[in-house]
């Protein structure tokens, strides 16, 4: 599995069987098509829907015992992740990644995991929602370990961590770390090695955008001092609001 964590043990935990043995019996075939076809998706569905995905994952926790060990969640995460054969197991996968019960676990070392994901993920609705529930906390919580870290990945040879370094503040508000959000930014403008990727652009605009809401000047000021740098979509996103 080449750069797989080592877990405890190579039994897989219950609830990763049972969590398949649910997504199994559920979905629509019809449905399963339209999904794959609008997320342009490689690997097929199984045709259940966002909340009744929710409410299968909600079940099947509440009556099965959560891994009890770091070890053993990370274990149980990649499992359903790496051998998934439809998109909904990545899906609960990333529930299981970002669970209540994995709290005291979310801390630089679970960067190893949310990396993982992010990379072999690579499209926006997992990027976008381990960065979100998982990198995002972890940055706000220990900044002086995390901020090299999305440092390093806004000038990644991969493009999805590049979008998660950019995007990594979106729920910080006031406690938003501007330099690095700058450093970011900059490394992944126009002239740079993504800089024309759609999904770096977006991230750009997305995360400026959001940050307006609690310093509009700051973004105007930026987008004034470097608008010749970011690309269209990036500059009406991040003015879209003000």
């Amino acid at each position: 599995m080449g750069d797989r964590p080592e877990t405890a043990s190579v039994t897989i935990h219950p609830i990763v069987s049972a969590l398949r043995s649910a997504i199994r019996a559920s979905g629509d075939s019809s449905r399963a098509q339209a999904q794959q076809k609008y997320m342009k998706s490689e690997m097929p569905y199984r045709g259940i829907t966002s909340g009744e995905l929710t409410r299968l994952v909600r079940d099947v926790l509440a009556t099965t015992a959560f891994p009890p060990s770091r070890e053993e969640w990370v274990g149980a995460v990649r499992s359903l992740w790496d051998d998934a054969e439809f998109r909904e197991e990545r899906y609960a996968a990333t529930t299981l990644a970002q669970h209540r019960s994995a709290k005291t676990w979310q801390d630089p070392v679970a960067l190893a995991l949310h990396k993982h994901l992010i990379v072999t993920g690579a499209w926006w609705d997992h990027v976008d929602t381990v960065t979100s529930k998982c990198v995002s906390p972890i940055l706000a919580a220990h900044r002086p370990i995390v901020t090299p870290i999305m440092r390093a990945w806004a000038v990644s040879d991969d493009l999805w961590l590049r979008r998660a370094s950019i995007i990594s503040q979106l729920p910080h508000r006031e406690r938003t770390d501007t330099d690095l959000l700058t450093e970011a930014i900059l490394a992944n403008v126009e002239g740079t090695a993504y800089g024309r990727e759609f999904f770096v652009r977006k991230a750009i605009g997305w995360s400026l955008r959001q940050y307006a809401r609690t310093d509009a000047e700051w973004v105007e000021a930026f987008v004034a001092e470097h608008g010749d740098r970011l690309s269209g979509l990036s500059r009406r996103e991040a003015l879209k609001h003000l």
